[in-house]
């Protein structure tokens, strides 16, 4: 299990280097005080909060014997991750909006328990908040959907992302439109289309006029493929220094350590631990 967890470690942070590619871009795998800040935050909430929490209900819902403590309690480890480092700012995803209300519901409590101590974070959403499934535009993509042609990964071969995006669901209109109320399916293309390129919706719109639906799945799969190339490209790479990716883990660990501790020390004081 242990082997298992280090070689996803080193597979996540490989995904993480090749995005940022920052030295000081550093991981906290290994800092007990997130855990144990955790704990504390878990006391200062209420059972139903968490049961209320969008993402519970919705995961819940598909496990046949209900969630775990573990899942329900999730949040509250996002909460430490933040507060532990008294961050002020924090980029998200749309379905995190609600998870980072709770983090400042927390902060608020906790500073008005214990004196002003971590500041309110403030949520960053990106112009493209929430990407939507390929096979189901009403939801979000999830790494997680047993679906394997809903949700595109990093790591897909130009292949198969051609063919998830032949598969992706539209309508019977050929016309490449951006309108989410009513055409789900080809504004989600169109949304993805202006992600990647980084152009305006509307001129994604403007210049995919007179391309029918089909073959707008493959310009916007062209476009997919052409952003992800460099960083899969760089992903490959560090996935074969294992040295470094293990030194890099190890550096950021001390570095998040150095960090964590001392604030952390200081919770304990004002909650009254000794």
């Amino acid at each position: 299990m242990a082997l298992h967890s280090m070689r996803k470690t080193r597979g996540c942070w490989s995904f993480i280097r090749a995005l940022h590619k920052r030295p000081e871009a550093t991981p906290a795998p290994q800092v007990a005080e997130h855990t144990q800040l955790s704990w504390i935050l878990t006391c200062m909430v209420r059972l139903p909060r968490l049961q209320h929490l969008h993402q519970w209900k919705a995961k819940t819902t598909k496990q046949k014997q209900g969630g775990t403590v573990g899942l329900l309690t999730y949040p509250m480890l996002q909460a430490a991750d933040v507060l532990l480092y008294k961050s002020t700012h924090v980029p998200v995803g749309e379905d995190q909006v609600q998870h980072m209300e709770l983090v400042q519901d927390l902060a608020r409590s906790f500073n008005k328990k214990y004196g002003e101590f971590f500041p309110v974070p403030k949520s960053i959403l990106t112009s493209m908040k929430k990407v939507k499934s390929l096979r189901d535009p009403s939801a979000k993509m999830s790494k997680s959907d047993p679906d394997k042609l809903a949700t595109v990964r990093i790591t897909d071969s130009p292949e198969e992302i051609v063919q998830k995006f032949r598969k992706a669901m539209t309508d019977f209109t050929s016309e490449v439109t951006y309108d989410p109320a009513s055409r789900e399916g080809v504004s989600n293309l169109v949304a993805i289309h202006s992600a990647v390129t980084g152009l305006p919706v509307e001129d994604v719109v403007r210049q995919s006029a007179g391309i029918d639906t089909a073959r707008y799945k493959l310009l916007v799969a062209d476009a997919v493929i052409e952003k992800f190339a460099p960083i899969k490209s760089e992903i490959e790479k560090l996935k074969t220094d294992k040295d470094h990716l293990e030194k890099v883990l190890q550096v950021g660990s001390a570095k998040a350590k150095e960090l964590a501790y001392p604030v952390y020390q200081e919770v304990k004081k004002l909650v009254g631990f000794l």
